[in-house]
């Protein structure tokens, strides 16, 4: 593209123009600052000079060696360090304290005298009472002053507001045609997608009220409506296959004996299937047993942000701060079934912060928190159509807000039936927190703590219309099972549906900001966090009390309990320690280190809502089809005596878990703006999650204990994970108008966790119980390699860049930016997976096939695993293949943007940006389908999206 060629040629000819000695830019609050004087030093050699209008400066003339730099101005805290030869310095200035700032040993040389001012009026315009040399003050101390001046400009008299209009918009004719995973010509969906900002700030005057030393207020409005649609790909059932005709050999359960031509009679169809069926779209592709369905789904969503701000000082000592901030979001979404799902969420949170500085050195902070949030979900079918009623389908919830099918699961790669469970959650957090910094020689001390009560308000259920699997455990083809209404597992959980949920959260923190020299810095500290765990406000939570051995259970409801269901865990001791060190003072090179340890205090509310769904509150069935328990559609939802009913449990002392990481960097500044940093970084997590089911077995083995109790999952905290990655930045500083960063990562991470298994369930659970730490394997975030570069050019900076230029020809070429950010990385694993229930259980998804040996990769035309190198496992074991043992395909992205400022006037300025995502529209797919027994296995489940062009405008004032 052509911005990147400009980049590219900018920074070739930029390495030809050799660098000054010593040159800078002095900043405040990403501004120049003129007029600051800057002094070098080398031994006897003093050099001395001011920032030009640019914030500017040089030392041509200064030699090589190292020189120590040294940028004063008047009301800023002085600032030095030391600099190598032919290296750029960016100087970023800080305020000084009031106090500090009207003493005498604050005023910098070169600077006259501060002119005493009401002390009243100080912080009103305290840049007023001083003059800098080549400066004029206009009497700036009195009320009929002409405006500060410096030099022969002479700006003219600046609002006390401030404010901007945004817009962002995009369609489209703007982007490329998605891509089509089914090869045929995917049409590209027209949407719209529009943000608008508002903000305005200033200090709020009321007459005879606020005349002056009002709050100064900033108030902020964001708007956002998108429309559009998406292209999705599935396989869903032929014209054959609904009227029996099956392109495999299936079974008749009734006889043994395979039905004669693979047709199903009609009249073996049962009703609830039929009745299913009619929810199924039609296909509109031939595609022999992939996908042969492709449709666009809709979307839409509205948001709407009002965010304020308010401060003001009180007296000398005391700042009271505010925020306050609203959203309300709408969304609807449409599955591949034409089913709509409307979400609503609202938003409302505060704070306020006060903050009393004691003395120059000591100053406390106090903060107070509260949030609250509610999110509603509503299905396609709630209060519209009693499918499951109309189908005949019992056992299951049938009240209006959650009518609707129950959940369809395919082992051959037929798309899920689902749809949105019917929810109200109202989230409530209470929060105040405090700390005390104090200062003291070297030592920057600062203690404090917090406290947060939390409570979800949930009216939901778990999974009330249930759902069905097929497998082909009964028939040997999972839609001839569907067709004759024999699912092979059935799954349901409903009743108690308003739940409570209360915890506290309880931290403290001691901190020790050492400056042990003037080459090493020590960050010492120790952090103590607890939460509670969770509480429901009536006692309506349910656990297993297990015998050892897991060889029989019983349901302990919290209310009748004598004993919490889950012990505390307050061991949240979490020690930190960094250093900085500079090994050689007159050396640019930086030595950072770091140890930490971190607790993960959130475990708490997942596991109580599970909890709350479990009998004697609720009704709950997790089974598989057999002979002592037959489920059929119509009847698969109806609890039965020898089966488990609860399906849930958590070990009573489960540990909160922690991750420990340690860090160290080495920084140097290169030739050419270049700074230069080699990181390692290592990890360790310990009493990470995992779940297995207990007294289960393969298929054909024999169980140790045939009366034991099977078919609930139990959450125990015995887990661990490790990650080690080195990495490599280059980076340049803007210098000639441009900068740029190059990095690479290299990593592993290992773990054998219940979370993140990819092409699982969002919590994975262990194949074999007796072996959890058999799970261990790569982690599914492990992402090998990862190289990533941004670049960055803007037109007219600095003397050689044209900032001089002026007239028609600085108005073309000034303050054009080009950037662009180039990603490149290996794929993420999956787990390949062999879908078929475990013994005794209605758990499907934790068994994995067995590698055969053929190789994985060598896939046939167009597929991109080989089908091949798996197969069912071995009847007396579980699978041989490891967890997210398959890596999926590599990432690849290019994002481009051009934006522009125009400066109207000394009040208005205009930007205009315009983003490229994906500019060079590449297919990048997401992961592989790897559950194989699907004939999608090998083939990509979604794809990255194609090129989009955004454009953006904004007017500031």
């Amino acid at each position: 593209m052509p911005g990147i060629r400009l980049c590219t040629a900018a920074l070739w000819l930029c390495s030809l123009v050799p660098a000054a000695a010593h040159q800078g830019v002095v900043r405040f609050g990403g501004l120049p600052v003129p007029g600051a004087t800057v002094t070098a030093t080398q031994g006897d050699k003093r050099l001395v000079t001011v920032t030009d209008p640019e914030g500017a400066y040089a030392f041509p003339d200064s030699g090589g060696g190292v020189w120590t730099l040294r940028v004063e101005m008047t009301g800023f805290a002085t600032l030095e360090r030391e600099v190598s030869a032919h290296a750029a310095v960016e100087w970023e200035l800080k305020l000084l304290p009031l106090a500090e700032m009207n003493a005498p040993a604050a005023q910098a040389p070169l600077a006259a005298p501060a002119v005493e001012a009401p002390p009243e009026e100080i912080e009103a315009a305290p840049s007023d009472g001083f003059l800098i040399s080549g400066s004029v003050n206009n009497a700036a101390a009195s009320p009929f002053a002409q405006p500060a001046a410096f030099g022969n400009f002479r700006p003219g008299k600046r609002s006390l507001y401030s404010g901007a209009l945004g817009v962002t918009f995009n369609n489209s004719p703007w982007d490329a045609r998605p891509y089509s995973l089914t090869g045929q010509h995917t049409p590209r969906q027209a949407y719209t997608r529009a943000q608008g900002t508002v903000s305005f700030g200033g200090p709020l005057m009321i007459p005879r009220l606020l005349a002056r030393n009002g709050p100064e207020l900033m108030l902020n409005y964001q708007w956002t409506r998108n429309r559009g649609a998406t292209t999705a790909a599935d396989r869903v059932p032929t014209a054959l296959e609904r009227d029996g005709k099956l392109s495999q050999p299936a079974t008749d359960p009734a006889g043994g004996a395979p039905f004669p031509g693979g047709l199903i009679p009609a009249g073996r169809i049962s009703p609830q299937a039929r009745a299913l069926l009619e929810l199924y779209p039609q296909a509109n592709l031939e595609a022999a047993g992939r996908y042969n369905l492709q449709v666009p789904l809709a979307t839409a969503s509205h948001q709407d942000t009002f965010q304020g701000r308010a401060s003001k000082t009180v007296g000398r000592k005391d700042r009271i701060f505010g925020e306050f901030a609203w959203q309300s979001a709408r969304s609807d979404n449409t599955s591949l079934f034409g089913f709509l799902d409307a979400t609503s969420a609202a938003l409302l949170d505060s704070s306020i912060h006060w903050t009393r500085r004691f003395t120059t050195r000591t100053f406390a902070t106090l903060r107070y928190q509260y949030l609250r949030r509610s999110t509603r979900v509503t299905p396609y079918f709630a209060g519209r159509v009693n499918v499951s009623g109309l189908a005949g389908i019992a056992g299951n919830n049938q009240e209006p807000a959650n009518w609707g099918p129950p959940s369809l699961v395919f082992s051959s790669g037929i798309a899920t039936l689902a749809g949105a469970e019917n929810s109200l959650a109202r989230n409530q957090t209470s929060g105040v927190s405090g700390s005390i910094a104090w200062s003291r020689y070297s030592h920057n001390l600062s203690l404090g703590g917090g406290y947060r009560r939390q409570q979800t308000n949930l009216l939901a259920q778990q999974n009330a219309r249930g759902a069905f699997t097929f497998t082909g455990a009964a028939t040997g083809v999972d839609f001839a099972g569907f067709l004759l209404g024999i699912p092979d597992t059935a799954a349901i959980a409903f009743g108690n549906a308003d739940k409570y949920l209360r915890w506290s959260s309880w931290d403290a923190h001691f901190t020790d900001d050492w400056r042990a020299g003037a080459s090493l810095t020590v960050n010492a500290g120790l952090r103590w966090e607890y939460s509670s765990p969770v509480s429901e406000l009536r006692g309506r939570l349910v656990n297993l009390d297990i015998a050892p051995g897991f060889t029989a259970i019983a349901p302990v409801v919290a209310a009748a309990s004598p004993r919490p269901l889950i012990r505390a865990d307050r061991r949240g001791l979490q020690p930190r320690l960094g250093i900085s060190w500079r090994p050689m003072p007159a050396s640019p090179l930086v030595v950072r280190a770091g140890y930490g340890v971190y607790f993960d205090t959130s475990i708490y509310e997942p596991i109580a809502t599970r909890m709350a769904q479990q009998p004697p509150l609720s009704k709950s069935l997790s089974a598989a089809n057999s002979p002592d328990h037959p489920l059929t559609l119509a009847n698969g939802f109806v609890a039965a005596p020898n089966v488990p009913a609860n399906t849930f449990a958590v070990d009573p002392g489960l540990r909160v878990g922690y991750l420990q990481t340690w860090q160290v960097s080495i920084q140097r500044d290169l030739p050419w703006a270049l700074v230069g940093t080699l990181t390692y970084l290592g990890s360790k997590g310990t009493r990470a999650q995992q779940q297995f089911l207990p007294q289960t077995w393969p298929s054909g083995a024999a169980a140790a204990c045939p009366q034991c109790p099977a078919g609930y999952v139990f959450l125990a905290s015995n887990g661990n994970s490790t990650r080690q990655s080195g990495q490599l930045q280059l980076r340049r500083r803007l210098r000639s108008g441009l900068a740029g960063q190059l990095g690479y990562v290299f990593s592993k991470s290992i773990d054998n966790a219940a979370t993140g298994g990819r092409g699982q369930s969002a919590a994975v659970i262990a194949q074999d119980w007796l072996n959890p730490g058999g799970e261990r394997g790569l982690s599914s975030f492990d992402q090998r390699h990862v190289l990533s570069l941004e670049a960055q050019f803007t037109t007219g900076t600095g003397l050689r860049g044209g900032t001089l230029l002026g007239g028609w020809q600085g108005a073309l070429f000034k303050d054009w930016t080009f950037a662009t950010q180039v990603a490149a990385a290996a794929g993420l694993p999956s787990s390949p997976v062999w879908l078929a229930a475990v013994r005794g259980t209605g758990v499907t998804g934790s068994i994995r096939p067995d590698y055969t040996g053929a190789p994985l990769y060598n896939a046939p035309a167009g597929l991109f695993l080989n089908p091949a190198a798996v197969a069912a496992p071995a009847p007396d074991r579980w699978g041989n293949a490891g967890r997210n043992s398959i890596a999926g395909p590599s990432q690849f992205s290019l994002n481009a943007s051009l934006a522009r400022t125009l400066r109207l006037n000394e009040r208005f300025s205009a930007d205009f940006r315009l983003d490229s995502a994906n500019a060079l529209n590449r297919v990048t797919y997401t992961r592989w389908n790897t559950t194989a027994t699907s004939p999608q296995f090998g083939l990509p489940l979604a794809a990255n999206p194609m090129r989009t062009v955004q454009a953006v405008m904004r007017v500031r004032f």
